[in-house]
């Protein structure tokens, strides 16, 4: 344990949200943006938001579509109707405060385990098992020998997770932010820098001889010409535009009409888009 943390005093990111003046709700929101896309990316748009929003009650005095357009180039923006959806109700129902508890953070609107687990930890210094993807690998390499986890988060990483956890809190909430650093900056999933890890002594993968991964291929998600790529245009245009934009103006964006058709439908049911009383497309609320 000595070694990890000792590693991530001297290494860590200095990162907004891990500052002490960081608020419990910019931490939510950093959690909530840093799902599947990169700090890099994150960061601007995080320090625009909690400057426009610094409470959630700010968040939900404001249409859906505002977080939606705010949202920029994120990806999932999914993700900004539920941190919308997740401002009501901290509004709502918890005085516009982050509430200090797993199970309370659990219950919010589109707040998962995994987002619930974190805030916990990093917010409020409980003793949480905080287990992302760059957790899952460094557990997987570190204490089960294998180069990779599983396609898929199992109850087996969450219960070695727990086990591994320190029983002091605030020492498990740093433990937890350690472990996630080391598997984004040193035990990563392409190119490991085994040699500067702080757990090489110990790692029962490198012990193994660090040997390649032999299971099926993992492919990664495609863009191009995809569903996803098209939702993304119109949400662009969408976003852009001070005003409502028609069908037509929308489909000439995209060469596959039935792929426009099937995407804008999807848009439309996931609530990322409406349409105005003149039947053209807008941002939900706008």
């Amino acid at each position: 344990m000595d070694p990890l943390l000792d590693w991530f005093a001297g290494h860590a990111r200095d990162l907004p949200w891990r500052r002490p003046d960081c608020s419990p709700w910019g931490v939510l929101v950093s959690e909530v943006m840093l799902q599947q896309t990169p700090v890099s990316r994150v960061e601007p748009v995080w320090r625009e938001w909690l400057a426009r929003w610094p409470e959630p009650a700010d968040l939900a005095a404001e249409a859906a579509g505002e977080a939606v357009r705010a949202w920029g180039r994120l990806g999932y923006p999914r993700r900004a109707l539920r941190l919308h959806a997740c401002a009501v109700a901290l509004t709502a129902e918890h005085h516009g405060q982050v509430p200090a508890d797993v199970g309370a953070l659990r219950a919010l609107p589109g707040i998962g385990q995994y987002t619930a687990a974190a805030v916990g930890a990093f917010a409020f210094g409980l003793r949480s098992a905080v287990v992302d993807t760059n957790v899952r690998r460094v557990q997987a390499r570190a204490v089960t020998g294998t180069p990779l986890p599983a396609p898929s988060l199992t109850a087996a990483e969450m219960r070695l997770a727990e086990q591994l956890l320190p029983e002091d809190p605030a020492t498990a909430a740093r433990w937890s932010i350690a472990v996630m650093e080391l598997g984004a900056l040193v035990c990563t999933a392409r190119s490991p820098a085994c040699p500067r890890c702080p757990l090489r002594e110990t790692c029962a993968w490198v012990a193994a001889g660090s040997p390649a991964y032999d299971g099926p291929a993992r492919r990664g998600q495609a863009w191009e010409g995809t569903d996803r790529q098209c939702r993304g245009v119109i949400v662009a245009a969408l976003r852009e535009s001070a005003d409502p934009l028609t069908v037509t103006d929308l489909a000439a964006r995209w060469p596959d009409a039935d792929q426009f058709t099937r995407a804008l439908a999807g848009l439309l049911t996931d609530g990322l888009a409406e349409r105005s009383a003149d039947d053209r497309i807008r941002l939900p609320g706008l």
